[in-house]
């Protein structure tokens, strides 16, 4: 089995349970139920669930010397002993943590401290522990200003130094904030400096509207075919090889890149890169019984979609496998107790799963009649 590694941002979640809706007002006290204590950032919630897919991972994350940095160790040990291995303590840090509000009938609310996540820069990737492995992701530079400053030389660098090593890259945006210090970054900059070295990139469309099209900025999960088009024929085009846009209740719409770029994967590109080129998709949700909670369906998303194309699978697979992965995940408070093993939820989708109802609300888009995929007007499959 092909290794990866995931590295960047990483932090403790604290999730009190929350039965009934009320709105938040100053100088009230809410009632709770016992909180979930898990990790979450990209390196836990792709990294882990990576492992939880069969997929030998090593993580690379920055925590502080302090009770919630052996909290984040604890965490990972439980999932794997060497899991924490190449995690770095440094002294004198804080430790990044996320209370998660999952109120009932609202979207999350998250109160954020990024702690050692900042000071995250290109000398705390350990490069010797690339050789022999497949693919590199990082995510949430937005959370880590040694990444996103200064144009985002460091995290440009990153990917330059991986890419030299030969790896297949993956990169995972995360929201900026837009009235902090990562808003006022320059983040189309940043794209067109780093993306010819990202080889996978899989934001949110918001994330992706308030880069590349600010004045449509907060309607990502709303946008059409034609906007979905548009958006990701830009990510090709500054070098991407396969975008994958996060589209919540509206599932993932997958564009690829052409097969010359393809073969530039690097170790862990698609084994047949001729069924991956020049595709554009779009991959409803699947329905589920109960939603409890979306922490980390974004980042499980992408480790089913990175485990798929490791191992082997088709765009078509692969493209349903991550939305499993995301549906089991928004079927728990946390992001990674729901998540099943690979055969099991291959196993799900085998058994006839069904697609949620979606309508691309463009012209030029059909819908397999064997598959449920929609198939966008660029994909050039016959």
């Amino acid at each position: 089995m092909k290794q990866a590694v995931v590295a960047g941002h990483i932090c403790l979640d604290i999730i009190p349970a929350i039965d009934h809706p009320f709105a938040l007002s100053p100088g009230r006290l809410y009632e709770v139920g016992a909180a979930t204590i898990s990790t979450g950032g990209a390196v836990s919630n792709t990294g882990v669930a990576l492992h939880i897919l069969g997929v030998p991972v090593t993580l690379m994350g920055k925590i502080g010397e302090d009770v919630f940095g052996h909290a984040v160790l604890e965490v990972l040990r439980d999932y794997a002993e060497g899991l924490a291995a190449n995690m770095i303590v440094a002294p004198g840090e804080t430790t990044s943590y996320t209370l998660v509000v999952n109120i009932p009938g609202q979207d999350r609310i998250f109160l954020h401290c990024p702690g050692a996540n900042h000071s995250f820069g290109a000398d705390d990737i350990v490069y010797e522990e690339l050789e022999g492995c497949a693919l590199f992701h990082l995510g949430y530079p937005p959370y880590m200003r040694r990444l996103y400053e200064d144009g985002g030389r460091e995290l440009e660098a990153i990917y330059r130094q991986v890419k030299d090593v030969g790896l297949t890259t993956s990169l995972d945006l995360g929201m900026p904030e837009p009235e902090g210090p990562s808003g006022q970054a320059d983040w189309r900059g940043l794209f067109e400096r780093t993306l010819p070295c990202v080889d996978v990139f899989m934001p949110s469309a918001d994330e992706l509207l308030y880069v590349l099209d600010p004045e449509r900025f907060g309607e990502g999960d709303a946008i059409d075919g034609a906007v979905l088009s548009r958006l990701s024929a830009q990510l090709i085009e500054m070098g991407v090889a396969v975008a994958g846009i996060k589209l919540g209740s509206r599932g993932l719409y997958l564009r690829t890149g052409t097969y010359d770029r393809l073969l530039e994967a690097g170790a862990g590109q698609p084994v047949d890169p001729a069924l991956w080129a020049d595709r554009e998709l779009w991959f409803p949700v699947y329905e589920i019984s109960e939603f409890v909670g979306a922490t980390g369906a974004g980042d499980t998303t992408i480790a089913g979609l990175l485990a798929a194309i490791l191992r082997g699978n088709d765009p078509l697979s692969a493209g349903a496998m991550a939305n499993a992965v995301g549906a089991c995940n928004v079927q728990a408070p946390d992001a990674l107790s729901g998540l099943c093993s690979w055969e099991e939820t291959r196993a799900l989708v085998d058994a006839g799963w069904q697609w949620a109802a979606l309508d691309p609300g463009t012209p030029g888009w059909r819908q397999d009649p064997e598959t449920g995929v929609w198939v966008g007007p660029a994909d050039a499959s016959p």
